[in-house]
């Protein structure tokens, strides 16, 4: 069934790959799931939640500095609400289209379900491209973004939070005209600045998760990051925060990248270093590229597309922390990760791994952690901020990061579990997916064909 239903899918949903592939990936931990609780087949559980309970799609309308009028299209795919309001970050983009935000969308549901917060799945954007715009230009893009995206959110409805291309500038100026369209302070959007209902260590979230989950399954054959040497892709929140705590814990992250390229530093990015990249990437906005000119001892290599592997991932290492966008290791990729000494992946991206290359660390038994749970501290601090707004209340930068390490722990252990339960033990593509879909099965039975 499961396999005419992904099938299906495709024929639907044509030229949609990544949400084909997130589908799949899903769809084949279910078997064993399904086979212990055929109540989920007969509700045709599986096939309502492939299908998102709303897609919202409209025009975005704005002009340039030069008085130069342009049309860019957003999106809002609301996939599932069955444990709580819509949760799910908006990426500002030119690669965002309505495949894209299924898959980021359907692998949100479950990562949600993870969290122990009771949040659904939904994601958006738009294919605007915020690199090279003016603050002007900017504003007045979110501010008609949001002129019809308002109509479709609220605190008890949709939540929105950032993502590739959406930063605090953005959720500053979108949060403005939902303010003014609706006449009402709300914590509408997560990721907001401090001053205005934003929780610490928001920023930070993501990253610090990937690493605490990453801990986690080091623990469970009784290591730690201590002298580990680790890759880390991208130079944005994530990856910058993956690096921050993996030198707290005592590792040594040696690379870093983004769109332009990747840097290889064998000495280590340490906390100086690491505030020169948060300094040129969060206010200059510049290239990665710049490392190497203010640190001679790095390497910095330009990207090929001509070359079927990615440089960064071929360095010898012992841990990964993939931290930039979707499938960006392949099959090649991951094997050379594994032949260089990798032992521990775990995902701050979105699935930044592709089918093959997940394969191959399942079978080398690879400490491989999933997106939908390594990363979801992002979201799970979205929900301590959604908390925080609640009750007009502001949690400490200690009580913030306590309250999401045991989120982590959390999943790690449901993740863990799920996985042996269902005979697979190490598996946690498996667990994180069994366990997700199971409590939002359950609670899909629990509230009839709707």
């Amino acid at each position: 069934m499961l396999e005419e239903l992904y099938q299906k899918v495709i024929q639907r949903d044509p030229a949609q790959p990544e949400f084909h592939q997130a589908v799949q990936e899903v769809l084949e931990s279910l078997e064993v799931v399904l086979e212990k609780h055929p109540e989920y087949r007969s509700a045709r559980i599986p096939e309502r939640i492939v299908e998102p309970e709303r897609v919202i799609m409209f025009r975005v309308p704005w002009v340039k500095d030069n008085g130069e009028i342009v049309v860019n299209r957003g999106f809002r795919i609301e996939m599932n609400s069955a444990i709580g309001p819509y949760k799910g970050g908006l990426r500002f983009h030119p690669s965002v289209n309505l495949g894209i935000l299924k898959f980021l969308a359907f692998e949100q549901v479950f990562k949600n379900a993870l969290t122990t917060i009771p949040m659904g799945g939904g994601k958006g954007g738009s294919d605007f491209d915020p690199k090279g715009k003016s603050d002007l230009e900017v504003m007045r893009f979110c501010q008609s973004f949001m002129s019809e995206l308002f109509r479709h959110i609220g605190p008890h409805t949709d939540i929105p939070a950032g993502d590739i291309g959406v930063g605090g500038r953005e959720i500053g100026f979108m949060f403005g005209q939902y303010k003014k369209l609706r006449n009402e302070w709300s914590g509408v959007l997560t990721g907001k600045g401090r001053e205005y209902g934003g929780s610490l260590i928001r920023p930070e979230a993501t990253g610090y998760g990937a690493v605490y989950f990453g801990e986690e399954m080091l623990k469970t054959r009784g290591d730690s990051y201590n002298g580990k040497v680790c890759l880390v892709s991208g130079s944005g929140n994530v990856a910058q925060y993956a690096t921050q705590k993996v030198t707290e814990l005592g590792g040594k992250v040696v690379t870093l990248s983004d769109s332009g390229g990747c840097i290889y530093d064998e000495e280590g990015i340490d906390a100086d270093k690491l505030a020169y990249v948060m300094d040129l990437k969060n206010i200059r906005r510049g290239r990665i590229s710049e490392y190497a000119e203010k640190y001679p001892g790095a390497v910095y290599t330009p990207v090929d597309n001509s070359l079927d592997y990615n440089p960064l991932w071929a360095y010898k290492a012992d841990c990964a922390f993939p931290s930039a966008t979707q499938n960006e290791i392949s099959a090649k990729d991951a094997q050379a990760m594994v032949n260089n000494g990798v032992i521990l992946v775990s995902e701050g991206a979105n699935m930044p791994t592709v089918p093959e290359g997940v394969n191959i660390f399942i079978d080398n038994k690879i400490l491989y952690g999933p997106g939908k749970a390594a990363n979801a501290g992002g979201v799970s601090t979205s929900g301590l901020e959604m908390a925080q707004n609640a009750i007009f209340s502001s949690w400490s930068r200690e009580e913030v990061d306590n309250k999401l390490h045991n989120i982590m722990i959390s999943i790690h252990r449901q993740a863990f579990e799920a996985a042996e339960y269902y005979g697979s033990p190490g598996n946690y593509v498996l667990g994180a997916n069994a366990a997700g879909f199971r409590k939002v099965a359950d609670a899909m039975l629990a509230q009839g064909v709707v």
